[in-house]
């Protein structure tokens, strides 16, 4: 844990910093051994009033992988561990990552392996990195480990901000529908029906529905945003939930199209993981086990576990996937051929980039058709919306016309 503490000195002088430790208590000790007086100790990110008085450490990726290439580049140049790592934790202005690289560099002069001190931050760190680092500690080609570990997180970053970008400008039309749509309703549908309390004539069924609704949600605004922020709250603790989550997933992997293309994002994820963990000399069952931990769908987590099991019990890869049928069937023909050939890793990652290219051709084309979908049904929307509004009008003028 991470603690900010002010700190008087046997001079009198006061000092502020943040030390990291297993517990409060053992803090205190070693500041006090150090002839350092406690004024004030707080758990790094204390907010008051917040529920646990913490706020959720963060690293950005980006933050991350510019560390992680400026580490490989002077451990190249023959720089010293200890030495990179102190010169590189000066750099970083980022509060939470300059704490565990004070951390790390601590530990790592004392004797602790690089892996093991980045392991001990687990919630910060995705297994796959520590697992990259202890391979590379092994082999004695930390900074070529590293290397490929950035590659791997750029890989797995373009394709998601690809995916996210093609789906931005949907979820943009889908914005604007709901809130003119609210506008009407809210703002101006009252209107009309002041001016429409008027008549002595009965209004259109259409007319008298819309502002039944318009009605409604003006009269239970603040309940009816009570209860959605309410239900997404629910709905967020409920997803949160392990066995909750597996199933979640297993649902998202169900949807229509959605749920195909989610499943090759996921094969893709896992090949290219495994690929990087034995390209570094992990083995087969380690980078299985590591996979699991670090695959975000619980429900193709599980299933990988069982897969792992099976390989630790003597079946082959291809074998195991196959009885589990987690994966497609074009995945794990590949896979049998790169265990039969020896060539596993580059079949692995032949495979991330053919479901790679997959993703980005699908979602292309889903997204050129969904968008004049979106725009014909937020048009027929509002049209039905203004024209029921203006019925009774057009009514209105054929009476006096005639």
């Amino acid at each position: 844990m991470e603690f900010r503490c002010r700190l008087g000195t046997s001079t009198g002088e006061v000092v502020e910093g943040v030390y990291i430790a297993e517990s409060e208590a053992r803090l205190r000790r070693e500041l006090e051994e150090k002839g350092l007086f406690v004024l004030s100790l707080q758990p790094r990110g204390w907010v008051p009033g917040w529920p646990g008085g913490t706020r959720r450490r963060r690293v950005s990726r980006q933050e991350f992988l510019v560390f992680n290439q400026e580490l490989a580049t002077l451990l190249k140049a023959g720089m010293p561990l200890t030495q990179s790592l102190e010169i590189l934790r000066q750099r970083v202005t980022n509060p939470t990552f300059k704490a565990v690289l004070d951390g790390v560099y601590e530990k790592v002069v004392s004797g602790t392996s690089l892996s093991d001190a980045f392991g001990a931050h687990a919630d910060l760190f995705p297994a796959v990195y520590s697992a990259s680092l202890l391979a590379g500690e092994r082999s004695g080609s930390l900074d070529g480990v590293i290397r490929r570990y950035v590659a791997y997180e750029k890989l797995v970053g373009g394709v998601r901000r690809r995916t996210l970008s093609a789906l931005i400008y949907p979820a943009i039309l889908v914005t604007m529908m709901i809130v003119l749509i609210a506008i009407i309703l809210l703002k101006a549908v009252p209107a009309f029906a002041d001016f429409y309390a008027t008549f002595d004539r009965p209004l259109p069924l259409s007319t008298r529905f819309i502002m039944a609704v318009s009605g409604a949600a003006v009269a239970n605004f603040w309940l009816i945003l009570i209860g959605i922020v309410a239900l997404g709250v629910t709905a967020y603790l409920w997803s949160r939930q392990p066995s909750q989550r597996a199933r979640l997933d297993r649902v998202l992997l169900e949807i229509p199209w959605a749920g195909a293309t989610a499943h090759k994002f996921f094969t893709a994820q896992t090949a290219r993981m495994m690929s990087t963990l034995l390209g570094g000399g992990i083995p087969l069952v380690n980078a299985l086990d590591i996979s699991v931990r670090s695959l975000s769908n619980r429900h193709l987590a599980n299933g990988l576990d069982e897969v792992r099991r099976r390989v630790q019990e003597g079946q082959s890869f291809a074998t195991a996937l196959r009885a589990k049928d987690l994966f497609p069937d074009v995945a794990i023909k590949m896979v049998e051929v790169g265990e039969s050939t020896g060539a596993l890793q580059d079949m692995l990652n032949s495979l991330a980039e053919f479901y790679d290219e997959e993703i980005e051709t699908e979602v292309e084309r889903v997204t050129r058709l969904i968008e004049p979908v979106l725009l014909v049904m937020m048009g027929i929307v509002i049209a039905m919306v203004v024209l029921a509004l203006y019925m009774p009008l057009f009514d209105l003028s054929s009476v006096v016309g005639g």
